[in-house]
């Protein structure tokens, strides 16, 4: 018994998975396709076990049969099984699925009746040693069939689906086939044609059912296999209160709800007729215009409003949507019925009420927007250095609180650059302190102009400024102090009859470590300013127009 063990463990492992599959997802109806498949492929470990456990021929014959019958029964499975995955269940209907299932049922046939041992023999009387006879053969030949078509399909279909989710479902369930039919072949070699040579390995073919059942149970659970969202896709289309109408570009109607009952009375396949259907009704707008748009204008949105007069008057609105393909080419559209009677009757005595207070509002509204451009000013205000347009000092720290926080947490690197002009009280002396403010706010534009729309550009105090810039280390950040420094001194400033040419001195402060702890981030702030300004007073000291990087914290 120790030799069919193999077999055992199979099955339990294959009943676990049908469970979990059971347990844990809503029964589509492509679920319950899987789990019939699923039922099929136990019953070969189940009774390869089985025949171990009983002496009895009668009892051992029954249970190779049942083996062999799901084994029958494994081919049309998974060509059943892949026309589901593929979208193509609508190809079993009729006697389509009995033309699907007709090899197999012979083989079942056979499997059941073994006619003349025609199928197998029992060696010794037991039928744990067997000889296959020409209808195994058959079997054997048939179920591969079925293997290369199923792979075939799926193969076609890998080549026409293009999304990437749909793709590696589809990629997963050829992996599977793959398996199953590599595991086949191999139990067969091995276990039949060359049993007289080689010792028998038991469970082969029952660990390829369950690999291949492992495929199905990932795509299920890592890629979203089954047709839950088209289910549902399907329920809300036909409970939708609003009426819709799908037709395809001959006007023959492709699916209908029944919330489309109460406007027009139509059933798939029926043709509907825009003209016909419009041609007794009372329309707001011009009719002609909107037919006219429907017969030569097909790939427009287009939408009127109806007057159905039964016991009560009721507005319905027409909205016509086109369906196009990839090639922008109209393949359908989808008219929809939308009953606006109580929203028209709403319109109506809202608009009488608006009429009352229509000046009243147009004063309100003039007020508002005078009291939104007030408050965006002072916003603006409050955070802006009036003269260079940049953020001012109280702006920066608040950001850099905030961000340097999360660059701890996530160890982003950042740095900061303090710099102001060389000299700048030599130029208010000569030039006025006119000339001063134009230096300040060019050089201001310069720098912003270098800067990335992440980069916060604050006036730190009179010519003193400072750049706070997230995701920058200390090379990228070199870089991009030199890249400032040449465009400040390529800069000029009209002064009268004289240009001016300035020059800034830089203290810049990198922090990339990725062991960044404080407690603190004001604390934490007022130390990296207090570098950056030792950086700076080095770089004036050093004869000022350089860049100083501070030493790392």
């Amino acid at each position: 018994m120790a030799f069919f063990w193999p077999d055992m463990l199979l099955f339990v492992s294959l009943l676990i998975l049908f469970v979990c599959v059971l347990a844990f997802n809503r029964i589509t109806q492509t679920h319950k396709v899987y789990l019939a498949f699923h039922f099929i492929m136990m019953l070969w470990p189940f009774g390869q076990f089985m025949l171990s456990t009983t002496g009895y021929p009668e009892v051992q014959n029954a249970y190779v049969k049942l083996s062999f019958t799901a084994l029958s029964m494994l081919g049309p499975g998974w060509l059943i099984f892949v026309f589901f995955l593929t979208g193509r269940a609508a190809m079993l209907k009729g006697y389509k699925t009995i033309l699907y299932l007709l090899p197999s049922l012979v083989c079942v046939v056979g499997v059941l009746w073994n006619p003349a041992h025609i199928f197998m023999t029992p060696v010794g009387g037991s039928y744990l040693h067997r000889e296959y006879g020409t209808f195994f053969w058959l079997l054997v030949v048939i179920q591969f069939l079925y293997f290369i078509i199923a792979l075939l399909i799926m193969f076609h279909a890998l080549k026409s689906v293009k999304s990437l989710n749909q793709r590696k479902q589809l990629a997963i369930a050829v992996i599977g086939i793959f398996v199953l039919t590599g595991f086949s072949a191999l139990d067969l070699l091995i276990n039949v044609l060359l049993a007289r040579w080689m010792p028998i390995i038991p469970g082969m073919m029952s660990l390829g059912i369950l690999l291949s059942d492992c495929c199905f149970v990932v795509a299920i659970y890592r890629y979203g296999m089954f047709d839950i969202l088209s289910m549902a896709q399907r329920d809300l289309f036909a409970h939708m209160a609003m009426g819709i109408i799908v037709v395809d570009e001959n006007g023959k109607v492709m699916e209908v709800n029944r919330g489309a009952a109460p406007f027009v009375r139509v059933s798939k396949g029926d043709v509907f007729e825009m003209e016909k259907f419009l041609s007794p009704l009372q329309t707001q707008g011009e009719v002609n215009e909107f037919l006219y748009k429907y017969r030569n204008n097909p790939q427009e949105r287009m939408q009127t409003e109806i007057t159905l007069q039964e016991n009560i008057t009721r507005h319905v609105t027409i909205q016509i949507s086109p369906i196009l393909d990839d090639r922008k080419t109209l393949i359908g559209r989808v008219i929809t019925f939308h009953d606006v009677t109580e929203l028209r009757k709403l319109v109506d005595e809202m608009n009488r009420k608006n009429e009352a207070l229509h000046e009243r509002n147009l004063e309100l509204v003039t007020i508002q927007e005078e009291l939104f451009r007030v408050n965006q000013k002072l916003e603006q205000m409050a955070i802006t250095d009036s003269l260079t347009g940049c953020y001012n000092r109280r702006y920066l720290m608040q950001q850099m609180e905030h961000e340097v926080l999360l660059n701890m947490r996530y160890r982003i690197p950042f740095s900061v650059f303090l710099f102001d002009i060389d000299h700048f009280k030599q130029i208010n002396d000569r030039y006025g302190h006119l000339v001063g403010d134009e230096v300040i706010r060019s050089t201001a534009g310069i720098v912003r102009d270098k800067l990335r729309k992440t980069d916060i550009l604050a006036r730190y105090g009179g010519e003193e400024f400072t750049i706070y810039l997230p995701h920058t280390g200390r090379e990228q950040a070199e870089l991009l102090a030199e890249r400032i420094m040449y465009a400040i001194n390529q800069n000029v400033v009209d002064a009268g009859t004289e240009k001016v040419r300035v020059t800034v001195s830089m203290g810049v402060v990198s922090e990339e470590s990725d062991d960044l702890r404080f407690e603190d981030p004001k604390e934490f702030l007022r130390e990296v300013f207090a570098r950056a300004d030792a950086a700076l007073y080095q770089a004036k000291n050093g004869g000022r127009n350089r860049i100083v990087l501070a030493q790392e914290g």
